[in-house]
């Protein structure tokens, strides 16, 4: 699957995995909505969660690298069809343990494996020191969600997590 990013450049360029992928030609990056391939696009306010069914007739994941200050649900006004990853937790040195606050690597990563390419997703993070990480903190809900036949499905198995969490914050 062929990965493109809708590269906003308002994030700290060294910090930026974007730009890293685009270094090591595991992702091309495009500076305008026009010029940005469709496929299927990771939006955080999507309808539709992400699940296996959605890999087949795609041949392209599209993110949007932006700061998350400036995120804005203007800003994902891109041609494809805008899929929400379910709940995963951040492994990056700036929202380690944050959930669904991702940066574009892990983002592709978690959309990855989801579909069914998880060599794929291995093969991105093994370019940050920390990449293996994001895989070991989401090992059980991501295979999970990558077993689920719909996004119907994806959503029930997020439930579960986001109930866990919540009972957690609570003391129950």
């Amino acid at each position: 699957m062929d990965l493109h990013v809708r590269y906003e450049g308002d994030d700290d360029p060294a910090k930026c995995s974007a730009r890293k992928l685009a270094r090591f030609d595991l992702a091309e990056l495009h500076r305008s909505a026009r010029a940005t391939p469709t496929g299927i696009v990771l939006n955080p306010f999507a309808e539709q969660a992400l699940s296996p069914l959605d890999g087949a007739g795609f041949d392209a994941l599209v993110a949007l690298d932006c700061s998350w200050e400036t995120a804005e649900r203007e800003a994902f006004d891109l041609r494809g069809h805008h899929r929400a990853l379910p709940f995963l937790v951040a492994a990056n040195p700036v929202n380690y343990g944050t959930p669904f606050q991702l940066n574009t690597v892990e983002a592709f990563a978690g959309a990855l494996c989801i579909l069914g390419e998880r060599a794929h997703a291995e093969r991105l993070l093994s370019k940050f020191r920390w990449g293996h990480t994001f895989l070991e903190l989401n090992a059980e809900p991501l295979e999970r969600y990558a077993a689920c036949a719909d996004s119907e499905e994806v959503v029930a198995v997020q439930g579960e997590y986001l109930d866990a969490g919540g009972a957690d914050e609570t003391g129950d």
